[in-house]
Order: structure tokens, then C-alpha cells, then sequence
């Protein structure tokens, strides 16, 4: 009982935390957000599943682990984008 109550508080969490991230994407439109909203979640979905999926199969199962791994990979590609250098444009002329 106190996992499904744990588990369920999580999900929301992360759903939260996702529609903050693209809150900020929707007023800035920096992909950044984005990829921050979208890691959160495939985190909720990720544990969604997991949950609906509990009596089957543990959380060792490759699928769960793939899809933490593209959630935590999208969370690298936006530090990495916002941490690039920007380029200078050529002036002509």
C-alpha cells in the first residue's frame, strides 16, 4: 500500500515538474525546457509503467532501464546545447 501511495506521489511529481519545464518552454522557446519537460516525463511514464506492469516484470527489465536512459540522455543533450559555444555568424560586406 505505502509503494503505490509512494509511487503515485512520484508521478505526480514528475508530471508537475514536466508541465513547469514547458511553461518555460512555451513563454521562451528554448529547447532546453523542452528536453527537460520531456525527460520528466518519460520519468512519469517510466513509472507508470512500471507500476502497471509490477506483478510481471521487476525494475531490472531493459525496457525500463531504456527508457531512464533516454530520459537522463535528453537531460545531458540540454546541458551540452546550452553549454555550446555559440557560433559568430560572417559578416559580408
Amino acid at each position: 500500500m505505502i509503494n503505490a501511495m509512494l509511487g503515485g506521489a512520484m508521478i505526480m511529481a514528475s508530471l508537475t515538474i514536466a508541465l513547469f519545464f514547458l511553461r518555460f518552454w512555451k513563454n521562451t522557446r528554448d529547447r532546453f525546457f523542452l528536453y527537460f519537460a520531456l525527460s520528466f516525463a518519460l520519468e512519469a511514464v517510466n513509472r507508470i509503467l512500471l507500476f502497471l506492469v509490477s506483478s510481471l516484470h521487476t525494475e531490472n527489465t531493459p525496457l525500463f532501464y531504456l527508457i531512464r536512459l533516454t530520459a537522463y540522455t535528453l537531460i545531458l543533450v540540454a546541458i551540452l546545447e546550452k553549454n555550446r559555444r555559440p557560433t559568430i555568424p560572417e559578416r559580408h560586406g
